[in-house]
């Protein structure tokens, strides 16, 4: 077990210093993935933002429940209770009759046919705003206010949230297109990057196999160099990905003034964040393993 762990602690001494040796190099591989990789996360961040802000402008879906004319005030309290206490209702808005008649009077060229009316004809009603705004959520919500006691009408449009949906959906799809095919990218500049590093260690590597080196010990600071180099262009990522967001939310705050709710971009969670860099960190492992794998099979001693 212990030369098990000296062996990997020189493979991980040699790849640092190799890392060392050549700066300018490996500070550009490091950019090059680094920006590549920023590209598919950025974007992934920024639907997940717009998913959490959706839900915190004034446009948010809202559920309009409408009372029967016969409604007695008893049964507008037992609904606005039941309202009150459902896990799915962020809040809600009572509008009595009597303020929705005067709201609909003071609108332009309504006055006169409402001065006609000889009695109210419209109900009490609830403004419902939902803790999702997710069309399945909303929908499942209506179906169930439609079955409570005294209620007439209930009216829900979800043709903006499906909308929103299907972007944020399309959005998803795109990103994922993305992130492949720039993985493909990286694993292949790490494959060229180790295969110029064998074809200039290859003396090295044949004399170590005339004197018993396994493949596994040749390829293993390879690995370790491309798995550096993974995580250290994850962690570049890391970094883009928050310098962009801290420039776009200080004109965002701005936009924040005009809408009752805070406007603000958050960076990757703990976990997300730990995903990237263990991605980053497997693709340059991958892209080492290739070509070390395909240029073993070639670098054979005389």
């Amino acid at each position: 077990m212990k030369g098990w762990i000296v062996q990997h602690a020189q493979a991980m001494g040699f790849t640092l210093r190799r890392l060392v040796r050549a700066p300018v190099a490996s500070l550009l591989n490091i950019l090059v993935m680094g920006i590549a990789l920023s590209l598919p996360a950025g974007a992934y961040v920024l639907l997940e933002n717009l998913q959490a802000l959706s839900g915190q402008v004034n446009s948010a879906p809202q559920v309009s429940l409408f009372l029967a004319l016969d409604a007695a005030r008893s049964d507008v309290e037992k609904t606005e209770a039941r309202l009150k206490s459902h896990p799915e209702v962020k809040r809600y808005r009572f509008v009595p009759r009597d303020q929705a008649l005067a709201d609909l009077k003071r609108n332009a060229g309504l006055a006169d046919v409402v001065e006609s009316l000889k009695q109210n004809p419209l109900p009490d009603a609830f403004v419902v705003d939902a803790r999702s705004g997710a069309a399945d959520a909303l929908e499942r919500l209506s179906r169930e206010l439609r079955q409570w006691p005294k209620v007439e009408h209930v009216q829900l449009d979800t043709a903006w949230a499906r909308r929103l949906d299907a972007l944020l959906q399309l959005g998803r799809l795109a990103v994922l297109a993305l992130a492949t095919l720039l993985a493909f990218t990286l694993v292949a500049v790490t494959f060229n990057t180790i295969r110029l590093q064998v074809l200039t260690q290859r003396d090295e590597i044949e004399v170590a196999k005339l004197i018993g080196a396994t493949d596994g010990f040749i390829r293993r600071p390879f690995l370790y160099f491309g798995a550096l180099q993974g995580l250290a262009g994850g962690i570049a990522a890391w970094v883009v990905i928050g310098a962009f967001l801290a420039l776009l939310n200080g004109p965002l705050s701005e936009l924040s003034q005009l809408y009752a709710a805070s406007l603000y971009l958050r960076h990757l969670p703990l976990q997300d964040s730990l995903s990237l860099l263990g991605f980053s960190a497997w693709l340059g492992w991958l892209g080492a393993w290739l070509s070390v794998s395909k240029h073993l099979q070639q670098v054979n001693p005389a």
